[in-house]
């Protein structure tokens, strides 16, 4: 039986597809909808509270209102509440499958996580790992968008982040969402490059806030590195899922991470880096690292709701825009 199935972050997609399945990033779902403060309001009418994280919050929303009846959730590698989300779900009638990333990254303990989850949804591992092969053709084609943003200046950061960040479930049609890759890319190879525009990367969650790569634009600014939504597209070859899943950097722990950024500020030559942070999320005390061993200046942002770039952030954005061109 073919299911619509949600997920709270990054999981192995290829076996859902290869199960028949519609995988949906719920994150996705909620963020792009039409209001999605809606979702967070349906969420704390149901007794979440005030000073939880909106991500969690505009998840429970969006698979209540959408009439998700199977959820995986990644209990471990992700988000510290994704446990009592798990618990509120399962109480309102969701099927609910756990996935959790190792800590100390095991291969063998993946190994196991991939594969129970395949049972689970009808399917094997090989069959996946075919999967695998589709997708990484796609990955390849945002790959070079990802390219032509940093090495070539043609792509904008804003550009740069969805087609990354879409990578996590392809949009729920690997088929469509190729070749709309494919027809931005023929369209943004022929454009004029762009080398006026400050380099900078945007470290951390993407942003619940709307419009910020565009007003760093503005600024005279570009987002040429865009650390998470890049790992969405799981970047670097591997052989097989449990390679891949393991060099994927988010779920791990943020040195590994770190040891990505420093790599890849140094190959794009960003001049700052933009960290990210969620209100009430516990990957705000990794801002703490990344200042310390970083050696980039570093502007740290934070957001709670979705909305539009507030000016009290638009302010403090043009003073570090300022000092980096000082």
């Amino acid at each position: 039986m073919t299911l619509r199935v949600g997920f709270t972050t990054t999981i192995p997609v290829e076996i859902l597809f290869a199960g028949g399945h519609s995988p949906v990033d719920l994150n996705n779902r909620f963020i792009t909808a039409r209001a999605p403060l809606e979702y967070i309001r349906a969420a704390e009418s149901d007794g979440f509270p005030r000073n939880s994280c909106s991500w969690v919050k505009g998840i429970y929303g969006i698979a209540r209102k959408g009439r998700f009846r199977d959820v995986i959730a990644v209990t471990q590698g992700d988000c510290s509440f994704t446990q009592a989300l798990m618990e509120v779900l399962s109480y309102r009638g969701v099927r609910v499958s756990p996935f959790a990333f190792p800590f100390d990254r095991d291969p063998d303990l993946l190994s196991i996580e991939i594969r129970k989850m395949a049972g689970r949804f009808g399917t094997d591992v090989a069959r996946a790992e075919s999967w695998k092969k589709r997708l990484d053709a796609i990955r390849g084609v945002v790959h070079e968008i990802d390219r032509l943003t940093w090495e070539e200046g043609k792509v904008t950061g804003e550009e740069n982040h969805l087609w990354l960040v879409n990578c996590s479930d392809f949009e729920g049609d690997p088929e469509t969402y190729g070749r709309r890759a494919r027809a931005f890319l023929a369209k943004a190879r022929s454009r004029a490059a762009r080398k006026d525009l400050l380099p900078l990367a945007f470290v951390g969650v993407p942003p619940i806030l709307s419009g910020l790569h565009a007003f760093f634009e503005e600024s005279g600014a570009r987002f040429v590195f865009n650390e998470v939504q890049r790992q969405f597209a799981m970047p670097g070859p591997s052989e097989n899922l449990t390679g891949q899943y393991l060099r994927y950097t988010y779920p791990y722990s943020f040195f590994q991470r770190l040891s990505d950024i420093r790599e890849e500020a140094s190959r794009r030559r960003v001049r700052g880096i933009v960290h990210y942070v969620q209100s009430f999320c516990f990957r705000q005390i990794e801002d703490i690292l990344l200042r310390e061993e970083i050696g980039l200046p570093v502007l740290t942002l934070e957001a709670d709701m979705p909305g539009p770039v507030d000016g009290r952030t638009k302010i403090r954005i043009q003073a570090f825009l300022e000092m980096l061109g000082g």
